[in-house]
This record gives structure tokens, C-alpha cells and sequence, in this order.
């Protein structure tokens, strides 16, 4: 079997097995860290890797973990969160007095925490319904733990990381439990799985820069779905929208795209 059969085959067997569909993911990208990921456990095909896979759960959840882009931070461009706690917030909130919040492939958790933050800085958070999804159940725990080393928040604001975190004996931080009673955190494929509706805003920031440019359309249409007229898309800052009107947005600011009033 030629080296692109094999892992074109091993990709159809992930979709059988998992529902997830590597093929939307950019192909180099994936191939190279799958492939990096084979060679560590000494296999030389993906035809043999996928055989042992079948035998051993803890390869499957090795590859689930490998497969999904686990990077977040607190705080990231700073400046757009204050966008959003300042002007799109209370905006929403006039719009939607019950706001319904979703951070898409949240990771570990940073994004719907920094989120919850502004909210209760905004007397919000107990009129807000606050989810988190991500593809990766391994991460999804860790979000709901809530505990982070120092490098995490070190560009939470001072303010901040007073009052919504504690040090603990072991020298990590602890989100505080209002925070993490406020998140729904939940596992889903956004590729695969349907999208609840009614949305305020959506946020999905340095996630799909991995997907295909058809796969990103689909995404978009899915995300325009699930918001209500007038709510807003924010993204991560290498993930401008080209055309947003193609997708029922308009450019609301930098990153921010709004779903345009039927």
C-alpha cells in the first residue's frame, strides 16, 4: 500500500470508529503530528498503528488527545477582551436581559473562565446561561478542575486573579467555584454534532485556522445558524472573515461578526 493509501485508509477508519473526520482538518498538519505520533510507538505503517489502536484504549485516547489542537490561554489579546467587556456585553445584555453565551472548543477551560470573570465584573453572570464544548473529554475534566500553573494567568489582570482564583499548597491556582458553577461544560465534535440555537455570542478563537477552507464555511453557516438576529461571532485574531455576508454576518469590529437582523 502506497504512503498516501495508508493514511487516507487510517483517516476512514478514525471517521468509522469516532465520527471525526480528519479529512477537514488541513492534511500536512495532521499528517505530520499523526505521523510523529506512529514512529514514537515504533510502527511503520498507519495500517499497523490502527491495529494495535484497536487493541489498546489507552493508544485511542492517546490519538484523540494528539488530534485536537489543546492550546488556550487566559486573557489572550487583552485588548479584545476589553472590546468585549466594554462595549459588546452590555450591548447583548440590552438586547438579551438572559444572555446565552457558548465558548466553542474551549480546551482546557481559560476562555469560558475569562468569560464568567466578565460577566460577574458586569453584575451578569447569574443572568447568563454559560456553555463550553470541546471534542477532547481529557481536556474538558481538566477545564472542569479548574487548576492551572502560574504561566496560565500571567496575564490575567492583577484585579482579577484576587478575587477569582487561590493559591493552592502545591503552588497552582484555583478558579473559584462561582466560576466554575456558572460554566456547562459538555463534549462535542463541531463538525459532526448539531449546534443548539438562540445565542447571543459565540466564541471560537484560534480553532479553525487547523480546518480546511470547506470545512470553515460549513462552520461558519453553522455558527450564523445558532445565533439569534443581532448576535455576535468572535473569533481568534488570524481568523478573519472574508465575505461575511456570504454567511448572514457584518463586521461588527476587529474579529467581531454580527449576525446581520432578518
Amino acid at each position: 500500500m502506497s504512503e498516501d493509501l495508508d493514511f487516507i485508509s487510517f483517516i476512514h477508519h478514525i471517521k468509522s470508529e469516532t465520527a471525526i473526520d480528519l479529512s477537514q482538518y488541513k492534511e500536512a498538519q495532521m499528517k505530520r503530528r499523526l505521523t510523529t505520533l506512529r514512529l514514537k510507538h515504533g510502527y511503520n505503517t498507519f495500517a499497523e498503528y490502527w491495529k494495535a489502536i484497536q487493541l489498546d484504549k489507552a493508544l485511542m485516547d492517546e490519538l484523540l488527545d494528539r488530534m485536537t489542537i489543546n492550546v488556550s490561554e487566559f486573557w489572550r489579546n487583552p485588548g479584545r477582551w476589553e472590546t468585549l467587556y466594554r462595549r459588546f456585553l452590555p450591548e447583548l445584555h440590552k438586547q438579551s436581559p438572559q444572555l446565552r453565551i457558548w465558548s466553542a472548543a474551549c480546551s482546557t477551560g481559560e476562555e469560558p473562565y475569562t468569560i464568567a470573570m466578565l460577566l460577574s465584573e458586569l453584575g451578569l453572570l447569574d443572568q447568563t446561561d454559560l456553555a463550553a464544548s470541546d471534542l477532547d473529554a481529557g481536556v474538558l475534566a481538566k477545564a472542569k478542575e479548574g487548576l492551572y500553573y502560574d504561566r496560565s494567568i500571567r496575564d490575567v489582570p492583577e484585579l482579577y486573579k484576587n478575587r477569582y482564583f487561590e493559591r493552592t499548597a502545591d503552588g497552582m491556582y484555583a478558579v473559584s467555584d462561582k466560576l466554575k458553577k456558572a460554566v456547562r461544560f459538555k463534549q462535542q465534535n463541531l463538525l459532526h454534532d448539531p449546534f443548539e440555537s438562540g445565542y447571543d455570542l459565540i466564541v471560537c478563537r484560534n480553532v479553525l485556522i487547523y480546518f480546511t477552507e470547506e470545512a470553515k464555511q460549513t462552520l461558519y453557516r453553522k455558527f450564523s445558524d445558532s445565533l439569534k438576529p443581532g448576535g455576535l461571532l468572535f473569533v481568534g485574531s488570524t481568523e478573519q472573515i472574508f465575505s461575511p455576508a456570504q454567511y448572514c454576518f457584518e463586521t461588527a469590529d476587529t474579529f467581531f461578526y454580527r449576525k446581520l437582523q432578518s
